[in-house]
């Protein structure tokens, strides 16, 4: 055979491969197979144990109904053990067939007319000098010599294998006896026959040397081999290069479509009107840094305009509170964020301050000073059914809130470290969607503190802030929301609960239970009934009550100067 490398099965499962002399040979003579002996080389390259290969002698060359796998490309489930199948094989077996009554995963078997071996035994050979056994494993990826001889007169069989550098050693490491003149037919090709199972396999014949009939095979120049390697590794490369170019590829694809994906997701938008309020806008990029990706753990609460989140800016490290509003309106945006920025320069120690704005495709997110001890709902309503607001803290909150007063409810009152009331949300009825007809205007705000013409017309004014404050005002000193629902007597409303109580002259009864009584009684019925005439009165849609307001505020609770109501937000 030419010095050349014969692969019999490459990197496909469930494949099988041969390889024959090209002509047969003549076995016989005087009715008996004569003496024969042949040497190969082989490898065999798997990254698990699949199958295997083997030596054989058949009547033909047509092996087209054999099955790959454990029948070694020999035999198939109708031919296995047919005894007119006339195949003698030597198999060099990477699988443990159990139903074969394989003894392990990597043995050498002499097989006539089955791929069930009649002996077998582990691969390896026994030293010459000592006679220890030493193994082999099949699977090493490293090249192997066997020998198989068979005696004409004895009518044995004998198969010695060892590494390249090892010459034949003496003992066998099969030897058994069996008529082959019984299997072999007169005329019959000589050749080699691999198989694959589930896993892919490479098995290489570096070297075959033909024999002389009752002479041993001549020896195999071992420096004259294919270098194994080099075969290997080219193989290799051939498979692996175009599939790792492949998953590189679609590793770009996705990587670009994942980057252009978030693009897309944090792409701001940006008009060149917008660049005289540079100074207050700030970056996606940098509140959805500073907010940990909106993340959960960071949710300060939801109300009517949105959500709001707890965040850290990246560079100042100033604590926000970041509020995303949905902002849907086509036209007015450039007096919307005129105003937004106009609100932000405004200086009030009850006005939560609003540092600016980012604006991304529907969303308007707005930045405002962090305020650390939250919302004022959480110590009116505390899971515990206590309150840490006692009548003072409440007095106090109330006085604050009327003197910032432009939009609020109680989600919209913050409180700050000395516990001060501060407006979030002012002015965001009057902006929420400027520029759009009075009708087609959205509503926003929260169930309880909409004042009814808010609710019928969508429109904002005044008035509805008179209609809130009202609402703030029981809400505190009662200790209860707005809307409740009874599970006796259904919806309970606040401000008609307590017009009943002030009809029925006891009124001190809807102060909020938890304060125990330790209020001061007098202060208590004075807001209690401010609350009622603001929400009263601004019922009764009069823009001209707002003197009478600022009138009740600085006389009766001491609130001191506040601005008109109608005079702007």
């Amino acid at each position: 055979m030419p010095s050349g490398l014969i692969e019999l099965t490459d990197s496909m499962v469930r494949q099988k491969g041969h390889a024959f002399h090209p002509s047969p040979v003549l076995f016989h003579k005087s009715g008996t197979v004569q003496s024969f002996s042949i040497s190969f080389v082989f490898a065999i390259l798997s990254t698990y144990p699949e199958s295997g290969l083997a030596f054989f002698i058949a009547p033909n060359k047509n092996f087209s109904a054999a099955f790959p796998t454990q029948y070694l490309g020999l035999f198939n489930d109708q031919t296995n053990g047919d005894p007119h199948s006339y195949i003698f094989a030597i198999e060099l077996d990477t699988v443990q067939n159990y139903d074969l009554h394989d003894i392990n995963d990597n043995h050498v078997g002499i097989n006539i007319n089955s791929v069930r071996s009649m002996q077998s035994y582990e691969a390896g050979y026994y030293d010459d000098k000592n006679g220890a056994f030493l193994n082999l494993t099949l699977n090493s990826h490293k090249a192997m010599q066997v020998w198989v001889d068979y005696n004409r007169e004895t009518t044995q069989i004998n198969v010695t294998m060892a590494p390249l550098n090892i010459a034949k050693p003496v003992r066998p490491l099969l030897s058994t006896t069996y008529n082959l003149s019984t299997v072999i037919t007169n005329l019959a090709y000589m050749g080699f026959s691999s198989s694959t199972g589930t896993a892919t396999g490479q098995h290489y014949l570096l070297a075959w040397k033909t024999f002389g009939i009752n002479c041993p095979a001549p020896p195999i120049e071992i420096t004259k081999l294919p270098r194994l390697g080099q075969k290997a590794q080219s193989k290799t490369l051939k498979i692996t290069l175009p599939v790792a170019f492949i998953v590189l590829l679609l590793g770009a694809c996705i990587i670009s479509f994942v980057l252009v994906r978030r693009n897309l997701k944090n792409a701001e938008l940006r008009e060149d009107w917008e660049v005289e309020y540079g100074p207050h806008r700030f970056s996606y990029k940098d509140l959805f840094d500073a907010t940990e990706g909106f993340r959960d753990k960071n949710l300060l609460g939801t109300g009517g305009f949105g959500i709001v989140y707890k965040g850290v800016l990246p560079v100042s490290r100033l604590d926000v509170a970041v509020k995303r509003v949905s902002h849907d309106s086509k036209q007015g945006i450039k007096v919307f964020i005129a105003e937004i920025v106009s609100i932000g320069h405004l200086q009030h120690r009850n006005l939560v301050p609003l540092l600016g704005y980012c604006r991304r495709k529907g969303e308007l997110l707005l930045v405002y000073d962090y305020m650390p001890n939250g919302s004022l709902d959480k110590y009116l309503y505390g899971k515990d059914g206590k309150t840490t607001l006692d009548w003072t803290k409440r007095f106090q909150i109330i006085q604050g809130v009327a003197s910032g007063l432009l939009y609020l409810h109680e989600d919209n009152v913050r409180l700050d470290a000395r516990t001060n009331g501060r407006i979030g949300d002012f002015g965001l009825a009057r902006l929420y969607d400027h520029g759009t007809i009075p009708e087609a205007t959205h509503v926003v705000g929260t169930i309880g503190y909409l004042a009814p013409e808010l609710a019928r017309t969508g429109n904002a004014t005044p008035l509805t802030d008179v209609f809130a404050f009202g609402m703030f005002i029981l809400e505190v000193i009662c200790g209860q929301r707005p809307i409740k629902i009874n599970t006796e007597d259904g919806q309970l409303i606040l401000v008609d609960w307590v017009l009943e109580h002030w009809h029925n002259g006891s009124l001190a009864d809807t102060v909020d239970i938890k304060l125990q009584g330790e209020y001061d009684i007098d202060e208590a019925c004075l807001a209690l009934k401010l609350g009622l005439y603001f929400s009263m009165l601004a019922l009764m849609q009069n823009d001209d009550l707002n003197p009478y307001i600022r009138s009740q505020c600085q006389s009766e609770m001491g609130f001191g100067t506040v601005s008109t109501i109608s005079g702007g937000r």
